[in-house]
């Protein structure tokens, strides 16, 4: 007897009770809710030859982009590579492209998930897995595209159609087709109000837009359904973009001291790149963040020297830096050069391409040596998708490099840098205090006071 799951997909080595549980666990996952781990790794206590289950509980685990996780994926992946013989033709695609993940060729796995989606464009884990890896590659193209490629196997009539409507929506967000993307993100989170990664698509497109007000009105209407999942988090760090940008500081630290300064000396690595993020956005702006940056350094430090996502390397930079910790920063900088001389894998062409310029660009901020800022960062302005994330996370750069210019004099660069961020999204008053600095540091005040009266304006 062959057993399917929801969406009529082959399983094998299971009974219904068991795929039931699988769908329940990664409904979890889908939400960012719960203990998905937990959950299969129950299922398989009872079930160790699952296959489908140790798929799901090492594919899970590749998300994680922490050292500390890989023996656990190494280990499940064993288990499930041990039976491949049981294993139908999906299910052994999905192990080959875990094996390819686990080796460091993310984008051989990615193109091995992509096979899945080709065959089987219901495998809404297939499509889960080479979504987010899209985003941690910064393949914007694909992060529309491949969701796009599976759309004609799906309707309301299929359990999960709504997280594919998600997925689609942050998509079209990263590739600027701003007014699809809301529709399908609120379309999806009509369909279901937990799918936090849909609320996460629109607060995206609000984010691009320059709609603050919007954006923290959205945010707020929906916290019920996000404030207190997995992926919260980052959707805190969302709300406080808003206020950022508003010059709201009080309310920027009042959601990063309530929301993302964790007290877990062994804290999520996601949810430390956030706070980073955040804190390094204040201090490009001047404001005195206190013992905070403190705090975090000791998080990230022990992790260093890992090099396993480049993502991670520049959060974790920004602490050791901006806490003058200059011996850790040396320690990042020379494992670097060690791990780029040794190995040829898709993260240390990341490192290369973006990684490491922008690490160095870091420590030479915080040394107030801006000129040798604007010499790393401005030929890699146009490449630092590589870095992965999106457009939103990898502004940093961006900003870093502006402020940079300010703060070098170099002001013709800096009125060149703002006139392009208020052209894309002149609804930004912290793009217009940018372009008031850089005119007034060209001695044109008369220009400086337009810029300056057109942010105030849009403080409302």
């Amino acid at each position: 007897m062959t057993i399917r799951d929801s969406r009529d997909l082959a399983v094998s080595n299971a009974d219904n009770a068991i795929v039931s549980a699988l769908e329940k666990a990664h409904d979890l996952f889908l939400t960012y809710s719960g203990d998905p781990l937990g959950e299969i790794q129950e299922v398989l206590d009872g079930a160790p030859d699952f296959v489908m289950g140790l798929i799901f509980k090492a594919a899970l685990l590749t998300q994680a982009m922490e050292t500390r996780v890989y023996p656990d994926m190494l280990r499940t992946l064993e288990k499930a590579e041990a039976l491949t013989a049981r294993a139908n033709e999906r299910e052994r695609m999905h192990i080959a492209a875990i094996r390819a993940w686990a080796d460091g060729d993310f984008h051989r796995a990615v193109d091995l998930w992509d096979d899945v989606l080709v065959h089987y464009p219901r495998d809404l884990l297939a499509l889960q897995l080479a979504h987010l890896s899209d985003v941690l590659l910064g393949d914007t193209s694909n992060q529309r595209d491949r969701v796009a490629r599976i759309l004609h196997a799906w309707d309301e009539s299929v359990p999960g159609y709504g997280y594919v409507l998600g997925f689609y929506a942050f998509g079209l967000e990263e590739n600027r087709d701003f007014a699809m993307a809301e529709e399908c993100g609120r379309r999806a989170v009509a369909l279901n109000p937990a799918d936090s990664y849909a609320v996460h698509a629109v607060a995206h497109v609000m984010e691009s837009q320059g709609r603050q007000s919007g954006g923290i009105n959205w945010m707020r209407s929906r916290e019920g359904d996000w404030a207190y999942g997995n992926f919260a988090n980052h959707l805190w760090w969302h709300l406080a973009l808003y206020h950022l940008d508003l010059a709201q500081t009080d309310r920027v630290l009042d959601i990063y001291d309530t929301r993302l300064r964790s007290t877990d000396p062994s804290g999520d690595r996601y949810e430390e790149l956030d706070a980073a993020a955040l804190l390094w956005r204040l201090n490009l702006l001047g404001t005195d963040v206190g013992d905070r940056w403190k705090t975090l350094a000791d998080k990230w430090e022990p992790s260093a020297t890992d090099t396993l996502y480049a993502f991670n390397d520049v959060h974790a930079m920004m602490t050791f830096v901006a806490d003058g910790r200059w011996d850790v920063a040396e320690k990042v900088l020379n494992a670097h050069e060690r791990y780029m001389a040794a190995a040829n894998d898709a993260n240390s062409a990341m490192t290369r391409t973006v990684g490491e310029p922008f690490c160095k660009a870091l420590k030479a901020f915080a040394e107030e040596n801006y000129g040798a800022v604007v010499e790393a960062l401005l030929p890699i302005r146009y490449r630092t998708r590589y870095l992965g994330g999106s457009h939103a996370q990898r502004d940093i750069i961006g900003l870093t490099l502006l402020e940079a210019a300010l703060r070098a004099g170099q002001n013709e660069l800096a009125l060149a840098l703002s006139s392009e961020r208020t052209a894309l999204k002149p609804t930004s008053p912290q793009n217009w205090r940018f372009a008031a600095r850089a005119h007034r540091g060209l001695g044109d005040h008369g220009r400086a006071a337009e810029a300056e009266a057109h942010a105030v304006a849009l403080h409302g």
